[in-house]
Formats: structure tokens, sequence, C-alpha cells
């Protein structure tokens, strides 16, 4: 047990899926998961261990952003023995050649700061995601009717973004899309020599101004779901 997460030990897989949304990791855990059972309810960010094709998993909430990220990466990784971190979750489009629905592969992750900025002071960290995982993820999206995009996003410290110069050069930098957690992630995990992945599901357009609407994300997001899955154990 620790501060944030409840679980006894053993009650967490060495394999943890990560959606910010605590009421989207019950979604996935009772819709991918046999036997899924809640481990965690602390603060209600909801943990829940089932098995996968004969797999132990753990699909665990992050809270939204790096900071709330962090807490729970670091609990799950030094407190519990996690190995495998795969974050799932929705990102921003910001290339035109990137569609609502389609699912991002964050090889990389920039930030204009993270949680772990303190460890490296002048140093520019470059996160980026275990390769193994990579790979494994574009094979999983293969066999999928989902469009596919494998690079570079970016990590935001905030949501209601006023930058609209920043984002015109992420933009031109060729930038696939925005989310809030994935670089504080790729850096914890860097730190404790784990695995780790962002898996996206494009939920709006920051160019065109598109967006999903609610009722329609929860199906949208299962093709990312599979593809974490079948990444973790390839």
């Amino acid at each position: 047990m620790t501060i944030h997460i409840s679980a006894a030990p053993g009650e967490i897989a060495e394999t943890v899926l990560m959606p910010g949304d605590p009421l989207r990791a019950k979604w996935a855990a009772e819709t991918f998961l046999e036997n899924p059972v809640c481990v965690n309810q602390t603060r209600g960010m909801l943990g829940f261990t089932g098995e996968w094709n004969g797999h132990r998993v753990t699909i665990h909430g992050s809270g939204m952003g790096m900071p709330s990220l962090s807490i729970y990466a670091n609990e799950l990784i030094r407190d519990y023995g996690a190995k495998t971190l795969v974050r799932i979750g929705s990102a921003g489009a910001m290339q035109p050649q990137v569609k609502l629905r389609d699912v991002v592969l964050a090889m990389t992750a920039s930030s204009l700061s993270t949680p772990s900025r303190g460890f490296f002071k002048e140093l520019n960290y470059a996160p980026c995601a275990d390769y193994g995982l990579l790979q494994a993820a574009f094979s999983a999206a293969g066999k999928l009717d989902c469009g596919v995009h494998v690079g570079g996003i970016y990590s935001a410290d905030v949501f209601y973004d006023e930058r609209p110069d920043l984002n015109d050069q992420m933009t031109r930098h060729g930038i696939l899309a925005v989310e809030m957690e994935a670089a504080e992630l790729y850096t914890v995990a860097a730190r404790y020599g784990c695995r780790a992945l962002a898996v996206l599901t494009v939920s709006d357009h920051l160019l065109t101004e598109e967006a999903l609407p609610s009722e329609d994300r929860q199906s949208s997001f299962a093709d990312m779901v599979q593809i974490a899955l079948e990444a973790a154990f390839a």
C-alpha cells in the first residue's frame, strides 16, 4: 500500500495500462480482461487487475496531466514492481494527414517542462518510447482497420492552451498530436529501467476543430486498447 494506491502486495501486475480517466480504466478492464478485480479506489482513482490471453494485466487510471501521472507511475514501478507501462488515452491531432479516430504511437514526447525537469537542470532530456513496444504496437495496428501514425507528440502542461505561435511551430516541425502525460511517463520509465509507450486515439483536431462526440469516444478507443495489449505481450 502506498499513499495513493491501496492495492495489496501482489495485486498489481507487471504490465500496466494507464488511461487518464479512472472510469475509462473500469470500461477497459470490463471489456478486455477476464475476471477483473478492483484493486484500488483511493481518491477515486480506479485500478483493476485481470487476465488477457492468459497474461496478468492491471489497468489503472493516471489522472490528468504529468504531475498526476508521475505519482502513479513512480508508485506502480517502485512499490509494486511494474515493468511495462502503456498509456492509453486521447490526443488532439496537429497534422492534416492525422484524422479523427486514428491511432498515434508516440515515438518521442516533447514538452515545455515535466515534473522530472529538476533532475536534469540545464539538460534538455529527450523522452522516447521503448523501441520493442513501439515496433510491436505498429505491427498490431496493421491488423486492424484503423489509421496509424508513428512519430513525435507534444505533452502539454495545460489543457486550455493560448500559444498559437507554439502550436504553429510544432505543426511545422511534424509533431503529430498533443496530449498531457507521455513525456513524464517515458522519463519515469527510463529512470527505473522499465518499458513505456503511449498509444493514443485522436479525439479532436487542432487544425480543423473537429471533435468526436462524447458518445462516440468510448467505442473508438477499443482499437487503442487492443493495440496496447498485443504490444505488451508480443
